[in-house]
């Protein structure tokens, strides 16, 4: 199985497809840190270039990807699914560590 999505470094919440992902595709990811694979179950449609969860998160929580809050959940997220700006508020400006 070839990786279908990139994940940054060890702890981030969220990989980066670098391929269209089905729903309830079966998909491989790839920590660029280690080398070391990710298997998630797409919840639903990520286009390629978009994110994809690889933990739970509750409302409210920061989402972290480069190691740092990229943004705070605005609805609960489990692995799989899309995440973008229906259950993500951006930290671009707003940015609190």
């Amino acid at each position: 199985m070839a990786h279908k999505f990139l994940v940054h470094h060890v702890g981030d919440h969220v990989g980066v497809a670098v391929e269209d992902i089905q729903a309830g595709e079966k998909v491989e990811g790839v920590i660029m840190e280690n080398d070391f694979s990710i298997f998630v179950e797409a919840k639903s449609f990520i286009p390629l270039g978009h994110k994809i969860g690889l933990a739970d998160l509750k409302t409210g929580e920061k989402v972290m990807e480069y190691r740092i809050p990229i943004g705070v959940t605005t609805q609960d997220i489990v692995p799989g699914d899309y995440v973008h700006t229906h259950n993500l508020k951006t930290a671009r400006w707003d940015y609190k560590k």
